[in-house]
């Protein structure tokens, strides 16, 4: 296939997909929406690889970012002039970001072994009290009779169910300056998140109609005062006002969409 043969096609495509983008915004049919959703798919599974190395499956990645596919599919204003690509990006960046945001890991003990865990402790407590000492495991489980391999069992998982505190001094430090598991974990780089954030507000701007787009850019990038701005594109200080304004909350909306 020549490149002319190619670039005729790839333009056919384009006019087909929004032309169907046009009807789903007045139908919302269903069977146009699932077209549309195995036209992008690609897109939803390259972003979901973009964020593969973070410790979470790919396939839970690439669920993620599907959803945020269909929010944009359903979100998406074909008369607005912008392309979809950069619009479902945002979504779908915005979808797995708060993924991650609300992913906490818990360490899940059987409920068996927390209330024998529970149990123990009131053992040990007793025992404590009555030997003026702590007790052994053999002793606990003598007190408690409980097998001696369910009373370790119980204590091993009890620890990871209360996990140590990051301000907790570690045997290694000197008797004047224990060292804490925070000492030994390194700091996250700021920049790293900024990185992120502006790839986001980046992929976001340039969704704006280009006038907002402009109006923006001249502030925030170039510096300029609104009254510049004005005098610049020949219209009043009010409207450039409520041009940045506007903007400003269509971007609130798209970043946090």
């Amino acid at each position: 296939m020549s490149m002319a043969t190619r670039s005729s096609k790839n333009r056919q495509d384009k006019e087909a997909l929004r032309a169907q983008f046009l009807k789903f915004a007045k139908t919302h049919d269903p069977a146009i929406r699932e077209s549309l959703v195995l036209a992008y798919s690609s897109l939803a599974a390259y972003m979901a690889r973009k964020f593969a190395n973070r410790g979470e499956p790919l396939d839970d990645l690439t669920q993620v970012a599907s959803i945020g596919l269909l929010k944009a599919i359903d979100r998406f204003d074909p008369t607005r002039g912008i392309e979809f690509t950069t619009y479902a990006t945002v979504t779908i960046v915005g979808e797995i970001k708060r993924h991650f945001r609300d992913k906490f890991w818990t360490v899940r003990v059987p409920r068996r072994l927390r209330e024998l865990n529970n149990s123990l402790m009131k053992s040990v407590e007793s025992l404590s009290q009555r030997l003026g000492r702590s007790p052994t495991l053999q002793e606990i489980a003598d007190e408690s009779r409980v097998p001696f391999e369910e009373v370790v069992e119980a204590f091993e998982l009890g620890r990871a169910y209360n996990p140590a505190s990051l301000d907790a001094e570690l045997a290694e430090g000197d008797e004047d300056h224990g060292n804490s598991l925070m000492d030994y974990l390194g700091e996250e780089d700021p920049e790293l998140a900024r990185l992120e954030d502006r790839h986001t507000l980046e992929g976001a701007l340039r969704t704006l109609p280009e006038r907002q787009y402009e109006i923006l850019r001249l502030r925030y990038y170039e510096g300029l005062s609104q009254a510049e701005i004005a005098r610049q594109l020949g219209i009043s200080q009010m409207h450039v006002s409520r041009i940045q304004r506007d903007a400003l909350k269509r971007l609130k909306e798209l970043i946090e969409a």
